[in-house]
């Protein structure tokens, strides 16, 4: 590829970056109205983690005593999988569910960023949410429309569950209706649309109950057969009653009973200082390899200089976007850790480079010659030096706690970025002023 082609694309690369990290000067506003795209600048937040920007924390206990000791862990997984899908369902961004084991005690680790009701992020996640279809004799049927615990003696399971469902979904009855207000429609599968056409069939004119966790929820009176596998569960439920029941049929049933140990809200109060430190800290250490490369380096450092601001710019769009290819990455303060270091290791193919080219022009070779030797011949050192910070950090991530793969993302980014900004950026720049 030709030099100025690459050129325009490094400008290009970089002024998209920085569009990204900087959406509140005014020409950015003019550009995305240009465009009638304001509201992209509201899509590319920098997201911060629990440590951050504060949340709910949830220490939940699972209640192993009726599984056996050879299916705990997997039931562990199972409950720990549970809860991660509530939780996504919920519209959390970015939220950690955890197992780990305490002794014989196995817990299950929730932090949920931004949330800042803990008592209903607990029962969001820790409910069972078993649903059935259950049969009532028509005599029954006045104390069936209620929610009394009675209801559960008399009513014959049918064999129509939660296991049946295919997908569960808010929706709002007419107004002029009897059955106005949050409903949640619910869609059973192959089988469970014969089994509930088969339940509906016999029991025209029957009421028929739904039972969550052994409470009634509703118990409408069948007027017809049912063979589309649809039905609706009607209640005296709030649009954010309905919502919760719906994630959690969605997301289905826990494993094991789960027992809330501890619920807390953490304030964001520590998790602003952290970061104000940790940006000071930051501008300090890039002030300082920029000063130390300038002077030491000359032009050549301060091109390496050049490339390290590019570098710092691209990686904090990738923080916030993904580059639209991954999710936004949550920065966490150990994640602000591993970028500051980053920050440092990202000059190391710079010094690598120029050592190599000062060599090669004290050999003889000229400006361009030593250059391009320069490049070649440090290759690599670069190459192996960088693999080994990948596959650590990596190993970092694979086997790691939340925090640990906070540090571990923010250095791939960074060890990937700076191969970026060595290889082709500062390359590119020298070839330009060489010439």
């Amino acid at each position: 590829m030709k030099p100025k082609v690459v050129i325009w694309l490094i400008v290009v690369i970089t002024f998209l970056s920085l569009l990204v990290d900087l959406p509140k000067l005014p020409l950015n506003y003019q550009i995305f109205k240009t465009f009638h795209t304001n509201d992209l600048l509201d899509k590319f937040p920098l997201k911060l983690g629990l440590d951050l920007q504060g949340g709910v924390q949830l220490i939940l206990q699972t209640q192993m005593d009726k599984i056996g000791p050879k299916d705990r862990d997997s039931a562990l997984d199972s409950a720990r999988g549970v809860i991660e899908k509530r939780v996504n369902l919920y519209g959390v961004s970015e939220a950690v569910v955890q197992a780990s084991k305490v002794g014989e005690e196995r817990r299950i680790l929730v932090e949920l960023p931004g949330l800042k009701d803990a008592s209903s992020a607990a029962k969001l996640v820790g409910k069972t949410a078993q649903l059935d279809f259950r049969e009532i004799p028509a005599s029954r049927s006045a104390e069936a429309s209620t929610s009394a615990i009675p209801s559960v003696f008399f009513a014959t399971p049918t064999g129509l569950t939660g296991a049946d469902l295919k997908r569960a979904q808010v929706t709002f009855g007419s107004s002029k209706s009897a059955k106005s207000g949050p409903q949640v429609a619910i869609e059973f599968n192959d089988a469970g649309s014969k089994k509930f056409a088969e339940i509906t069939k016999r029991n025209i004119g029957k009421p028929l109950a739904i039972f969550l966790d052994n409470e009634i929820v509703s118990a409408p009176t069948v007027q017809q057969e049912i063979d589309g596998g649809n039905a609706v569960i009607t209640g005296q439920f709030t649009t954010a009653q309905a919502k919760d029941l719906a994630i959690q049929l969605n997301a289905g049933a826990l494993p094991v009973p789960i027992k809330i140990l501890e619920e807390r809200s953490i304030g964001p109060t520590l998790g602003a200082i952290s970061v104000h430190k940790s940006l000071v800290a930051g501008i300090i250490g890039l002030v300082i390899v920029m000063l130390y490369m300038a002077l030491y380096y000359k032009l050549l450092g301060i091109i390496a200089d050049i490339a390290l601001i590019i570098y710092a710019v691209i990686s904090l769009a990738i923080f916030k976007t993904g580059f639209f290819i991954l999710p936004p990455v949550t920065l966490t303060l150990a994640g602000i850790a591993g970028f500051i270091l980053s920050i440092g290791m990202a000059v190391d193919a710079n010094i690598l480079i120029f050592e190599r080219m000062g060599e090669e022009r004290r050999w003889g070779k000229s400006n361009i010659r030593a250059l391009e030797l320069g490049f070649e011949r440090a290759w690599s050192s670069i190459w192996a030096s960088n693999m080994s910070s990948l596959m650590t950090a990596a190993i970092l991530y694979g086997v790691g706690s939340s925090l640990v793969r906070g540090f571990a993302v923010t250095l791939i980014i960074g060890i990937l970025v700076s191969l970026f900004t060595a290889i082709i950026v500062t390359r590119t720049f020298l070839r330009l002023i060489i010439k």
